[in-house]
């Protein structure tokens, strides 16, 4: 345990918030994809809190300052047999990002979302006080209300996380379908069986598949795709397939999913030239962050009179409603491949009003991302309306870490504007930390 150094660490961040009568980060890193401005005044440093605090695998959990990556959480924890419940899929995502925003994961189905496996978090305040926030206690309001808060309520300075023992390998199985309603059928069945982890990809209407995975502790090979080989496309190709367990949870990192084609990183001579180092989310993040500030790719579109739009959406939907909402994706918005990742409420009677899922029901997070261009020029967020006009049809949520275009009352009836005024009145009555609607859809 290093928690003689959080105390000073912690104690020096409170000091720095000052004064200042509008409060952001500063950090090196960020997989929000909406653009926003650079903080102003240099921002508040969070940099120094990356420390895996202490393991107790037989208490069963772990406690992780919150700028911590989860590549760095995930060798502290696999060293002692053990691993965070859901890991996030990219490896520079941080605790503190998994916790304030909606950390997904294909063991989502068994133990929630990221946050429903938190027991307690250390939360800074707008008034540079601390305060240590659980499902019980007087802060059990700020407890249920930070995820989906986005830095607007408090920045998570220490997370303790609930973990599960691992075994060296994972053995997976890639089950196709050749119809949506088969697939849905299916997710829901192996959401009830004894698989470690459940997730599926949409190639198109008739290539669908669901991987289930469980633990192992001998399997008859490896395989290895963190260099020449591609995740995604050994699903179609192959019935079975055995990672190490590590190699598992990153096993989307790679190739950032099947976002690394965009870099033309899905090439052979590409990934040979870009080498092991460089092909994962990290790299693509500055690149994208590099195209972004400089605007070349936009340039290029507008030279040669092409429109682009970037569609980059997580969305949850329950799964009796799935099959319509993969239907309306593949005929309105026209992005493949898709990644499904099943979730279930684990705790009936938790609710986290800023991001809520009824209990008892099973849910579809879809998760698809790609620029789509067309000489057409269209009104602004033309596609991620329409999205989000479906996902409000069919009763879902969507993630807000990317663009989203709701009118002002449209987002608080989504995302309970009544608990969010009162987390604020109580939490940040100064409103230091910005409002969450003008952070996630006007870009403040």
């Amino acid at each position: 345990m290093t928690t003689a150094g959080y105390a000073e660490r912690k104690a020096q961040l409170a000091d720095a918030l000052g004064s200042a009568r509008q409060v952001r980060l500063r950090k090196c890193t960020s997989n929000l994809f909406r653009d926003r401005p650079a903080p102003g005044g240099g921002g508040l440093d969070v940099g120094g809190l990356q420390h895996v605090l202490g393991v107790d695998p037989v208490a069963q959990f772990v406690d992780v300052e919150g700028m911590t990556p989860y590549d760095a959480l995930v060798e502290a924890t696999l060293a002692v047999g053990v691993m965070p419940c859901v890991v996030p899929q990219l490896r520079s995502i941080t605790v503190g990002g998994a916790v304030a925003g909606i950390g997904i994961e294909s063991s989502s189905f068994r133990y929630g979302l990221v946050h429903e496996t938190a027991l307690e978090i250390d939360v800074l305040l707008a008034d540079s006080t601390i305060v240590t926030c659980t499902p019980d206690n007087e802060h059990r309001d700020l407890y249920f209300g930070f995820p989906n808060s986005y830095g607007t309520l408090g920045y998570a300075l220490r997370a303790r996380l609930k973990t599960i023992p691992v075994r060296p390998c994972v053995a997976l199985t890639h089950h196709r379908f050749t119809s949506a309603d088969n697939l849905f059928a299916a997710l829901g069945r192996f959401c009830d069986s004894d698989a470690d982890f459940v997730e599926g990809v949409v190639f198109d209407r008739a290539s669908l598949f669901v991987t289930t995975a469980k633990f192992a502790d001998e399997v008859p090979y490896t395989s290895d795709y963190g260099f020449e080989h591609i995740y995604y496309r050994s699903i179609p190709v192959r019935d079975s397939d055995y990672l190490t367990a590590c190699d598992y949870l990153w096993r989307w990192d790679t190739d950032w999913f099947w976002c690394s084609r965009n870099l033309w990183a899905d090439k052979p001579l590409v990934r040979r030239l870009l080498g092991r180092e460089r092909l994962n989310s990290r790299f693509y993040q500055k690149v994208m962050r590099w195209n972004s500030r400089w605007g070349v790719m936009r340039r290029l579109d507008r030279l040669v009179g092409v429109h682009r739009e970037s569609v980059i959406q997580d969305v949850v939907i329950p799964l009796s409603k799935a099959p319509d909402f993969l239907g309306f994706l593949l005929r309105e918005i026209g992005i493949t491949p898709v990644w499904l990742c099943p979730i279930r409420r684990v705790h009936d009677g938790y609710r986290f009003p800023l991001f809520h899922l009824e209990p008892g029901t099973t849910y579809v997070n879809f998760g698809f991302w790609d620029m789509l261009r067309g000489r057409q020029a269209l009104a602004p967020g033309h596609y991620n309306r329409r999205v989000e006009d479906e996902v409000a049809r069919l009763g879902g949520m969507k993630s807000l870490y990317s663009d989203s275009f709701y009118t002002r009352d449209a987002f608080w009836r989504h995302y309970d504007g009544s608990a969010y005024r009162a987390l604020k009145d109580r939490y940040d009555p100064a409103r230091r930390f910005g409002d969450l609607f003008d952070k996630c859809v006007r870009g403040t």
